[in-house]
């Protein structure tokens, strides 16, 4: 017994010692990282200085346009430090962008929110590709994953695009848009009449 006691004592000693990492992933707006809800709270409970983490962050998005959301991982060490990594925005907001629109359909499929040409979508590709996760995706599917993301959000990958005919789409847009928005807070009126 003694003997194998010994040679435990003496393996725990060899084995490195593991350190578990705590991640955190989560959208923060450039330059616009506060210590109050919901990021102040994500980081406390890992035992992050909430106040270093934002001033550090801030630092790196300041060239970014403010309110841009960015994609973050943040990797937590033992000794309380941390490594952040900062992705480039989502893919929806790039494609939201290049449309000229605020927001997606309701009903993907039925009805089209916007437009875009397969130029916005190779350009739109050569910036998500660069991101560690799509980085062993081809240029081909990168730009398939984007036309079905596209797909789900209402925006319509053409050819080519007519400019004057594009601004008239998006103004008869608007009109539907808040159609919808009246709708959803008529819904949302008759809800609250109900439970209260």
């Amino acid at each position: 017994m003694s003997k194998a006691a010994g040679k435990l004592k003496s393996l725990k000693k060899t084995v490195e010692r593991v350190t578990h990492t705590s991640k955190l992933k989560t959208n923060i707006p450039a330059g616009m990282a506060a210590a109050g809800p919901p990021l102040g709270p994500m980081l406390g409970q890992r035992a992050i200085n909430i106040a270093a983490f934002c001033k550090d962050f801030n630092a790196k998005t300041a060239e970014m346009k403010e309110g841009v959301p960015l994609p973050c991982r943040i990797s937590v060490n033992s000794d309380r430090s941390y490594d952040l990594v900062i992705h480039h925005p989502p893919a929806t907001f790039f494609l939201k962008q290049a449309a000229g629109i605020q927001r997606g359909t309701m009903t993907p499929g039925k009805e089209v929110a916007g437009m875009i040409t397969l130029k916005h979508l190779y350009e739109i590709a050569a910036i998500k590709i660069q991101d560690p996760p799509n980085a062993l995706l081809t240029m081909q599917q990168m730009c398939e994953m984007l036309i079905s993301i596209a797909r789900t959000c209402g925006i319509k990958v053409v050819r080519d695009l007519d400019p004057a005919a594009y601004g008239e789409f998006l103004e008869e847009r608007k009109v539907i848009v808040e159609e919808q928005r009246r709708e959803l807070q008529e819904k949302r009126e008759a809800k609250m009449l109900r439970t209260g």
